[in-house]
């Protein structure tokens, strides 16, 4: 036995084959200022309009995000790394494609918030 998942298998993988730096086409590096997990992304509308040129991660970005999404969200929806997520997004925000709206700087203090977040997190399981 090689602790390799049967290749006929029916039950699909959580984890993605396709390398970080396949997806982030050879981007490693966060973002100058990183996006928080808790913030929130909407596609604009020249990221509606150009979705149908956008490489396939991007696009399934910029569809999924036609409603307001956190980037945490994202990442699970695709299942992605949360670092590829952030990358992916930071590209398509650089590009105009997605406007992140981030949190106030309190709100990660207030310990109603982080229970609100946690609780959220743990749902995504």
């Amino acid at each position: 036995m090689t602790g390799h998942p049967d290749a006929g298998s029916a039950e699909p993988s959580d984890v993605s084959l396709v390398r970080p730096y396949v997806m982030t086409s050879g981007s490693s590096q966060e973002p100058r200022s990183p996006i928080e997990i808790e913030a929130q992304v909407l596609t604009s509308e020249l990221g509606l309009a150009a979705a149908e040129q956008l490489r396939f991660e991007l696009r399934d970005i910029v569809a999924l995000c036609r409603c307001t999404v956190a980037v945490a969200e994202v990442a699970a929806a695709l299942r992605l790394h949360i670092g590829v997520a952030r990358v992916l997004i930071a590209e398509l925000a650089d590009r105009g494609l997605v406007t992140v709206h981030r949190p106030d700087g309190e709100l990660g203090t207030d310990p109603g918030t982080i229970e609100r977040i946690i609780r959220g997190l743990e749902a995504l399981r």
